[in-house]
Parts: C-alpha cells; sequence; structure tokens
C-alpha cells in the first residue's frame, strides 16, 4: 500500500486531485460568498438627515418597516444636511414642509439604498396618512440607472490585474524583480486606461473624470498584480488561491459596488472598505458625484496595499520562482 502511494504522491494524479477537490470547494464558497452578501440586502445601520421637526407618524411608521436601523441624524437647516448628504455621512434628508412629509434620496450615494428608502417610505406614509415628495438630490448617470458600472469597472481592474501578474510569471518567468514590477505597472497604467477609453468615452455608460479614474484603475490594476506576486512569492505555485479568495470572493462582494455597505452583512461591510475592491469602487463613486468633497481612506488603502505587497517581494525575492 505505501508503495502505491508513493507512485501517486510522484505521479501527476495527486496534484490533479487536489485542484479537483479545491475547485469544488471553491466553486461553493465562491457562489455562497455572493449569495450572502447581495441576495438578500438588509438594512443595518441607515444615516438620515432630519431637518427641523418631522412628521412623527410618518418616522415611526418608516422606522418599523426599516427594523429600526434607521440613525436620524438632526440638522439645523436644510444647507447643512445637504452639506452631509455630499459628504456621505447621510444618504437622505427627511423634513416637514407645508404638511407634506419630504424626502431627499441620493440615488449616487447608494443606488440600493436609494432604492430601499424610497420604497418603504412610501409605504409609511401611506400607514400614517402622510403626504409624501421625494427628491433624488443625486442622481445616477443615464447610462448606469442601477447604479452599477462602477462595480464593473473595479471587477476588471482587480482581475486583469492579477491575471497579468500570473500570465508574467508563466509566459516571462525571468524577469527579475525590478522588470517583473516595472512590467505590472506598465499594463496597470495601460488598463486603466483602456478601462476610462472604453466604459467613459465608447459607452459613456458613465462620466469617469479622466485623470481621477485613471489614477484609481491603474493603482487598483498595479496593487492586485502585486499581491498576487507577492502570495507567489510566499506560497508559490498556489499563489491563485489566497489572491482568488482575498479579491475576488471576499473583497468584491463587500466591495459596496452592487449592494452598498449599510445594506451588507456588518462584518463585510466593514472588512470592505480596507480591501483593494472597495477602496477603488469607494474612490471612484467619490470621484465621479461628490468631487467637491475627497476621502483620503481609499487612496491610502491601494496604496498600502501596493507597497506591502512591494515590500514583501522585495524582501523574499529569492523565494519567488521567477527570475535569472
Amino acid at each position: 500500500m505505501s508503495g502505491h502511494w508513493r507512485a501517486f504522491r510522484r505521479s501527476p494524479y495527486l496534484p490533479a486531485a487536489v485542484i479537483v477537490l479545491i475547485a469544488a470547494a471553491a466553486a461553493g464558497f465562491f457562489a455562497g460568498s455572493y449569495t450572502y452578501a447581495m441576495a438578500k440586502p438588509t438594512p443595518r445601520h441607515l444615516p438620515v438627515a432630519v431637518v427641523g421637526t418631522p412628521d412623527e407618524a410618518f418616522l415611526h411608521a418608516l422606522r418599523g418597516r426599516l427594523s429600526a436601523s434607521l440613525d436620524t441624524r438632526h440638522y439645523p437647516d436644510y444647507p447643512q444636511a445637504v452639506d452631509a448628504v455630499e459628504a456621505q455621512r447621510v444618504f437622505a434628508i427627511l423634513r416637514t414642509r407645508n404638511g407634506a412629509a419630504e424626502l431627499d434620496i441620493a440615488s449616487a450615494a447608494g443606488a440600493s439604498v436609494a432604492e430601499l428608502l424610497t420604497g418603504d417610505a412610501r409605504a409609511a406614509a401611506r400607514a400614517a396618512g402622510t403626504d409624501l415628495r421625494i427628491t433624488d438630490l443625486k442622481p445616477l448617470h443615464p447610462g448606469d440607472p442601477r447604479g452599477l458600472a462602477l462595480f464593473y469597472i473595479s471587477i476588471a481592474a482587480v482581475i486583469i490585474g492579477f491575471l497579468g501578474a500570473v500570465q508574467l510569471s508563466a509566459q516571462a518567468a525571468a524577469l527579475n524583480p525590478l522588470e517583473r514590477t516595472l512590467a505590472t505597472a506598465a499594463y496597470a497604467l495601460l488598463g486603466g486606461l483602456a478601462i476610462v477609453l472604453v466604459v467613459g468615452w465608447v459607452l459613456d455608460a458613465v462620466r469617469l473624470p479622466f485623470l481621477a479614474s485613471w489614477t484609481i484603475l491603474s493603482l487598483t490594476m498595479f496593487a492586485s498584480g502585486m499581491i498576487f506576486t507577492m502570495f507567489n512569492t510566499l506560497v508559490g505555485r498556489w499563489a491563485i488561491l489566497p489572491t482568488w479568495g482575498l479579491m475576488v470572493m471576499l473583497g468584491n462582494p463587500s466591495s459596496g459596488g452592487a449592494v452598498s455597505w449599510p445594506l451588507l452583512p456588518s462584518l463585510l461591510g466593514a472588512i470592505g472598505r480596507w480591501l483593494p475592491p472597495g477602496a477603488s469602487v469607494n474612490a471612484q463613486h467619490t470621484a465621479i458625484y461628490f468631487p467637491g468633497h475627497p476621502h483620503a481612506q481609499p487612496y491610502v488603502v491601494l496604496i498600502g496595499w501596493a507597497a506591502l505587497s512591494c515590500t514583501v517581494f522585495a524582501i523574499w525575492r529569492h523565494r519567488h520562482p521567477g527570475g535569472r
């Protein structure tokens, strides 16, 4: 029996069997991670600005519809509440004017949140017998009515980012560490430019601010490629497993691109902001729809992951399977 096992271990059948089992398990985890995050969006913590004295019956009914997840934040006047929306501290504004409740949503702040608030607010108004007017302060681009374009371009940058590094390892294994890093930066710059040109200019799906979006996409692709290179240095030929798990199975569903963070499971919503896919979506989202209120965090996250990966690769470069 031991002889058969030794022969099996030296044969190509052992890695094939391992890959079969890993692929089967990965399929389940992949489907499960996206289903868990996106199949049934549920509000956990939904900040809404309140100006003046709200209609208490309507507000009570709305809280009931949202399972008490509504976080009302009072502002002394409407301009300050609008500024809170622009700074992405709240997702809507609630006030009472001329005997009617007014709900100002911001689809650009989160299309799934705006859709949820609109539906529940109308039901709450009917239950409370209150007149309701709804206005969209920040509508989405007509070419992206569901607000998914940023999610799609983030997925493209993430997946092509590390697949480029996979192909460099397979087709250009002789590259030295500096050459490999420069090649990753080169396809990241060209890939980010290609995404901006196709999505923003050719398809006109969403108006991407050229320099900002190009920078964000290139950073995302570079960070993703160097993350694979880091894992390739640490675990060798199995590097695709931690890369796929971190970036695709965990990072993409928690990015807030398809389902806004307030509707994600709490742990995913917290983790997603600190991973490259979430940082990429967040940075694009702010650059496109809220350019007057930029946030440093997503850029820090992208640069931080890229710097960490490059540092690990540089320190343990002798362990990388490539080079000459």
